[in-house]
């Protein structure tokens, strides 16, 4: 029995150490997983962790920067930033409050004199449930403090602060806004242009450069210059909890503010080009005129620096302050009002009419005619089967080109075009045929853009030999359509209008391809389809004035930065005009008598110091079919050493004398007034 039981002990013992070894594996693996694990979580993933625990419990906010300034050539901005006082409430306080923050925003309204709807509607964030379309909701950032009211009067802002316990979780701060002083009364706005918000697709497209917050150039200096004048925006990093309530501030990355655009615009003489064409627009609608559009620029013969420029019809700027109001906006775009938004300095064109001879004296010496040669002005010159008049039909008889260009005579220089046209090889000559008025339009600038530092600019169009195959394959369904139907809607008021109409639609049909001896004609003088900036003609007289050089025109002069180093821009020659210099003294020559009596500027600049300050140009009147003449003169000055070409053009002016010269005469007395 005994030995059973031993047995027994035997048998019953060997198991149990078995099962605590088994046990003391399991645990001794099981902790060498966990220590595993742990350090698999610190060592290998722990970063990935931090980053995505960050990332589920922290917010960015972006901080504006402070946009750059726009300074004229003295330093006195025509474009800064003045403050707005700002009437804040934190989030938390509107999600705590049982109502939704109705009653404090009712409060805040009260106290500041405002309706209830304006700040309620910026509680609520753009696209969300209920909230208003914008502007009127808030466009920003959730983990920010909701701006109730912009643009406040600071004294009932302030008294908010001293009442906490009626208005909790209410702040006051500023928010920069663009600001115009117009110093010495210019105003600019076309070449300043103005700010808005972003789109959606330019915020996508800056890929985070660009925040939906943010304001934009939308035109002129602005937009042109927009990623200097922005700067960068800064970052704030705020700890949120699961409602989306910020708690506390992690980090934050500053802001840089943007560079200051130093331009050449001299701000008296700007304001005083300004009322220049204003008294020239004035002028020519005291003759009962229309002058619906006009431009004005004062150019740096040397450098292409744009001293000064004017657009009619024009507007307020600081209207754009802020942000604009819809009903300002549908004024500044309305047709019926002149769109005064859109920029006659870059955006429009007009026919040269005279003002183009300069340059077709020297392609007509270079087609072969004698620069000292004479030359029969006629009151008229049948060409074609057709008959061209001189301007209101005067004639001069036999006279050189100096004396051609003093009294505008018309019909030498379509005798001069005729000549060339035939040696061309007349309507047989292929497109590709080799036009000396055309080549030295073109080498002139005419007919591309000038590159000027401000967007939206008209290439103008020379219309040669190309251009009118171009444009009659483009519109010849349509001419040949009304070769046929006619313009009855034109014929209700206009019998005589409409039959013209007609009667060249039927020509065009089937040979308004042809570059005919009319066209040339036309072209020598500056008119038919060839069409010109201001810029473009201020180019062609600067050239002149200096000897060939065509320079880029350039608004702005240098960048600034904060802390005041100054990157300057230099000027940028684009191209030599095939000038002979004899040719050019004698076009000079010329011009200079066109200012004086007897001249057709001559009444325009009676008394001018001439003696001290000699200016020559030339005026221009361009016949614009179904409406009045275009008003246009253009000159530089002071020949003896020439530093500035002025040019003045206003639509449905009248008379180049009569109207423009006045105005680019009364430019270059602020010029001898202010020592430029």
């Amino acid at each position: 029995m005994r030995r059973v039981r031993v047995q027994r002990r035997r048998r019953v013992g060997r198991p149990a150490a078995g099962v605590t070894g088994v046990v003391l594996v399991l645990l001794v693996t099981l902790f060498g997983l966990l220590v595993g694990r742990l350090g698999q979580l610190q060592l290998v993933q722990g970063p990935e962790l931090a980053r995505a625990a960050t990332t589920l419990n922290t917010r960015t906010v972006t901080e504006q920067a402070l946009r750059g300034r726009i300074l004229d050539r003295t330093g006195q901005p025509l474009v800064a930033n003045s403050f707005q006082t700002v009437v804040t409430v934190q989030r938390s306080v509107l999600v705590d409050a049982k109502d939704g923050g109705r009653d404090l925003v009712t409060r805040v309204a009260a106290a500041l004199g405002l309706p209830f709807e304006r700040l309620w509607g910026k509680t609520m964030l753009c696209g969300t449930a209920g909230a208003p379309p914008p502007p009127a909701c808030f466009n920003g950032s959730p983990y920010v403090p909701v701006p109730l009211a912009s643009g406040v009067d600071a004294r009932r802002a302030l008294t908010l602060l001293e009442q906490p316990e009626k208005f909790p979780g209410v702040g006051v701060t500023t928010e920069p806004v663009r600001d115009y002083p117009q110093p010495a009364g210019a105003l600019a706005p076309h070449l300043l242009g103005w700010v808005g918000p972003p789109s959606a697709d330019q915020v996508k497209a800056a890929k985070g450069r660009i925040d939906a917050e943010d304001v934009v150039g939308r035109a002129g200096l602005e937009q042109q210059y927009d990623d200097v004048l922005r700067g960068t925006n800064g970052s704030t990093v705020v700890a949120v909890d699961p409602r989306g309530i910020v708690t506390r501030t992690v980090g934050a990355t500053p802001a840089v503010p943007g560079r200051d655009v130093v331009t050449h615009l001299d701000a008296r003489l700007q304001a005083r080009t300004e009322a220049a064409l204003a008294r020239a627009v004035a002028s020519a609608r005291g003759q009962k005129l229309p002058a619906d559009t006009g431009a004005a620029v004062v150019v740096d013969v040397t450098n292409g620096a744009v001293v000064a420029a004017a657009s009619y019809p024009t507007y307020d700027p600081s209207l754009f302050a802020g942000g604009i109001s819809s009903a300002d906006l549908a004024r500044l775009t309305d047709d019926r009002r002149g769109t005064p938004l859109r920029s006659r300095l870059t955006a429009e064109t007009f026919p040269p009419a005279s003002t183009f001879k300069v340059v077709s004296v020297p392609a007509a010496v270079q087609a072969g005619a004698d620069l000292h040669g004479t030359y029969d002005c006629s009151p008229n010159v049948t060409i074609g089967g057709h008959v061209f008049n001189n301007y209101e039909s005067r004639g001069y008889g036999p006279i050189d080109l100096h004396r051609t260009l003093v009294v505008s005579c018309d019909t030498v220089f379509y005798r001069l075009a005729y000549a060339a046209w035939l040696a061309q090889g007349g309507l047989a000559a292929p497109v590709s045929a080799v036009d000396p008025f055309v080549s030295m339009a073109k080498a002139f600038g005419l007919g591309r853009r000038t590159g000027v530092d401000l967007p939206g600019e008209a290439p103008g169009r020379v219309a040669d030999r190309a251009w009118k195959e171009q444009y009659w394959l483009a519109t010849r369904d349509e001419t040949c359509r009304r070769a046929k139907t006619g313009y009855p809607e034109v014929a209700r008021t206009d019998r005589a209008r409409a039959d013209y109409l007609k009667q060249l639609a039927v020509e065009n049909c089937t040979a308004g391809y042809q570059y005919r001896a009319g066209d040339a004609v036309n072209f020598s003088i500056g008119q038919g389809d060839t069409a010109v900036t201001v810029l473009q003609m201020a180019g062609v007289y600067a050239a002149l004035a200096n000897g060939g050089t065509l320079w880029q025109p350039q608004v702005a002069a240098a960048l600034r930065s904060a802390s005041g180093a100054t990157t300057p821009i230099p000027p940028r020659r684009v191209g030599t005009v095939p000038l002979r210099p004899d040719v050019a003294a004698y076009v000079r020559s010329a011009l200079s008598d066109v200012t004086r009596p007897g001249g057709s500027a001559g009444t325009a600049f009676k008394g001018f110091p001439q003696d001290r300050y000699p200016v020559a140009g030339k005026t221009g009147t361009g016949e614009v079919f179904g409406k009045q003449a275009t008003a246009w003169f253009a000159g530089f000055g002071p020949t003896t050493k020439p530093k500035y070409a002025v040019v003045v053009v206003v639509g449905q002016g009248g008379s180049g004398s009569k109207v423009a010269a006045p105005a680019v005469r009364q430019i270059f007395d602020a010029i001898l007034a202010l020592g430029l």
